[in-house]
């Protein structure tokens, strides 16, 4: 089958194919933000698991009240965290704290606020009570045996309360497979070195690592020159040390462009070489029957950006079975691209009172300027087959913000 230059679409389709099975592992609780939930939370018991009183005050049987009765004698207290209280005399009532379990006998809470207190005994002051007020009812929350959160949901600090509140100390997690970014190319210097006028510090694997890193997945940094023996030599080293392999740059039609050939030289199926967007059009994808998956993305800093942003992170949704969330974005202003390519248009993003997020373009300049993203927000998607987009449609937004 012939994969030059395949449609967007297609690329992604063949990537959702080759998803991975990630290991899973049990983990601390304290050490899980960030992680991927692979088990289900579940209550081990009614939330909240009694009655659960929900001011200070007193608590009375209501049927009092309602009769006229106004003021309480207290004959007793009951404070959170201490066995229920049971109403001797109907007519009394209970002082009682914020959390604790409702008394036996009563079914209301009057707070202090609304209370005058006096000696033992408690005058309500105010001329409406609602039946049952301030009362959190047992089961209200989540019923025993009820999945609270799903699996595959990345855990926040919201997710850690909950598995804290049904007795997880422990968790099992998505083991995310061991990875490297790859830089190639001898005009790439170290970003601690003051590079000479021919030489460019390498920046890529750095916005790279940190973009898996915002998605949960730690990479190791590595950098080849280019010598093809060489190159060959630590390639198949770093296939035995990792499962992800993720190359920035040596993946075109440049003389020393050695990698599409290296990877087949050892055993890598080639998936697709080149797709037909603009930029990142000689993205390369491929696996390996050892359960390797590679990305060999473009050398240049946008081209790099984009196929990250796009097709690395369709792949690890994929792999966790999450639908990615898909954005849309109004285009701000008219925009002509001749070629017959999927445009990724760099563009800033704002929300507007209306509800509708608007997408303004941001002109940079090539593939190289990675300077323009920070200008930027992400890319709307513009779709192959039509060379006119006009202001006001609606279209695909990749986002590369956490906030906008």
């Amino acid at each position: 089958m012939n994969n030059t230059f395949i449609p967007y679409e297609k690329a992604l389709s063949i990537i959702a194919t080759h998803r991975s099975d990630f290991k899973i592992a049990s983990r601390k609780l304290v050490d899980c933000i960030g992680a991927y939930l692979a088990e289900d939370l579940i209550a081990d018991r009614d939330f909240p698991p009694f009655d659960r009183v929900t001011m200070d005050g007193i608590a009375i049987d209501y049927e009092t009240f309602k009769k006229g009765q106004r003021t309480f004698y207290i004959e007793t207290t009951a404070g959170a965290g201490t066995p229920q209280k049971i109403l001797q005399h109907s007519q009394n009532c209970i002082e009682i704290m914020t959390g604790a379990i409702l008394p036996e006998g009563v079914d209301t809470i009057i707070r202090y606020e609304d209370l005058e207190m006096k000696d033992d005994s408690a005058t309500v002051k105010i001329k409406e009570v609602r039946h049952r007020q301030n009362i959190h009812f047992k089961g209200s929350d989540i019923a025993k045996n009820s999945v609270i959160v799903e699996k595959g949901k990345r855990l926040s600090s919201a997710e850690i309360n909950v598995a804290a509140t049904i007795g997880k100390a422990n968790l099992k997690v998505v083991q995310f497979p061991k990875a490297v970014i790859i830089s190639t190319g001898d005009e790439l210097v170290p970003i601690s070195a003051a590079p000479k006028l021919y030489q460019i510090r390498r920046s890529n694997s750095y916005g790279i690592q940190h973009t898996l890193k915002e998605w949960g997945l730690t990479a190791d940094l590595a950098h080849l020159p280019d010598d093809q023996r060489k190159m060959h030599q630590e390639i198949k080293v770093l296939l035995g040390k990792y499962e992800l392999l993720i190359f920035s740059g040596g993946v075109s039609a440049g003389k020393f462009d050695y990698v599409p050939e290296i990877l087949k030289s050892v055993a890598i199926d080639k998936h697709f070489h080149k797709v037909q967007q603009r930029p990142g059009k000689p993205f390369w994808f491929g696996t390996s029957s050892k359960s390797h998956t590679i990305f060999a993305l473009p050398g240049n800093p946008v081209s790099s950006f984009v196929c990250t942003q796009i097709y690395i992170k369709h792949w690890l949704g994929a792999s966790l079975k999450i639908p990615l969330e898909e954005i849309y974005a109004e285009l701000n202003t008219d925009i002509q691209f001749k070629p017959d390519l999927v445009y990724f248009l760099e563009a800033s993003l704002k929300s507007h009172p209306n509800g509708k997020l608007i997408a303004t373009p941001v002109k940079g300049n090539g593939s190289g300027d990675f300077a323009n993203l920070v200008k930027t927000d992400g890319f709307l998607v513009l779709p192959q087959g039509q060379n006119q987009f006009k202001k006001g449609e609606v279209y695909p937004f990749v986002s590369y913000r956490t906030t906008s």
